[in-house]
């Protein structure tokens, strides 16, 4: 029975371990209920998967995309997207939204890869709405240098703010959190109908996957394949909203970097071939 659910027990663990420490060495209860919060929201996520609940991880996209578009960047003003990394980062400040990026998007990914696309970001769980869930048409991977532009651009913009000695900082990052947040969705919702696919966003946009990308490499929670089940269908790799190669277990497989963990690909296979 405990090794059934030794995934969700596993992952509540990791983020009560991660909340106990962050309130020890800081000093601030916030953030035991913080990474208590997510670990308990990701737990009961996975937890339904098992129990082959079908919304299963939309429940955990909203209780913990929610959480953190309203309450800590529309509630508490902390803004959480890429420049407030950058922002923090220059304050010298170990907390919000660096902390958030640390756990989540830089060291985090070596466990559970780029599982905060898949369960936690607020634009995808807008964005996985819309009606292109399975690719409809080859990657047009030279447009992925747009991510890396905006990368580029969100430290630019914060280190302007900072030399030029802008006044009204957090009033600034705060404004720009709610600009920023509006123009991903607006631009996320027109290139998924432009490209026909829901994740086209994540794919060639967002500049977060330039953190996630190196370290997701070597993460240890990832889909393999049991070759000796597999008859190569190949329909796990046409539902993949990411178009990843899940039947190559080897870690420089197509995309391998890419995977969300949204087990469409597990849930399609008919022979049960692939796993964690």
């Amino acid at each position: 029975m405990i090794k059934k659910y030794k995934l969700p027990i596993l992952m509540f663990f990791v983020f009560e371990i991660v909340a106990i420490t962050l309130w020890l060495v800081l000093d601030n209860c916030f953030y035991f209920f913080n990474f208590s919060y997510i670990g308990i929201c990701i737990a009961i996520g996975l937890f339904l998967h098992i129990k082959k609940f079908k919304y299963a991880r939309l429940v955990v996209q909203f209780s913990v995309g929610l959480y953190m578009l309203v309450y800590l960047g529309l509630i508490c003003q902390e803004n959480m997207l890429i420049e407030g990394f950058w922002y923090y980062l220059c304050l010298g400040v170990f907390q919000a939204a660096v902390i958030h990026y640390v756990i989540a998007k830089i060291c985090g990914p070596f466990i559970f890869g780029r599982g905060w696309c898949g369960y936690a970001c607020w634009t995808a769980m807008i964005l996985d709405f819309l009606p292109y869930k399975i690719p409809q048409a080859p990657r047009k991977k030279k447009i992925g240098i747009v991510k890396y532009i905006l990368f580029v651009f969100s430290f630019a913009f914060v280190g302007t703010l900072f030399v030029l000695q802008i006044p009204n900082l957090e009033k600034i990052m705060f404004i720009s959190f709610i600009i920023g947040n509006i123009l991903y969705y607006i631009v996320g919702i027109a290139i998924a109908f432009l490209f026909k696919d829901n994740r086209a966003f994540c794919k060639y946009i967002c500049p977060v996957t330039i953190f996630l990308k190196p370290a997701s490499y070597f993460s240890i929670l990832r889909v393999k394949c049991d070759k000796e089940k597999c008859i190569n269908c190949g329909k796990c790799k046409k539902v993949c909203p990411m178009n990843v190669d899940v039947i190559n277990n080897n870690r420089n497989r197509e995309n391998g970097t890419e995977c969300i963990l949204c087990t469409d690909c597990i849930n399609q296979c008919s022979q049960k071939a692939l796993h964690f």
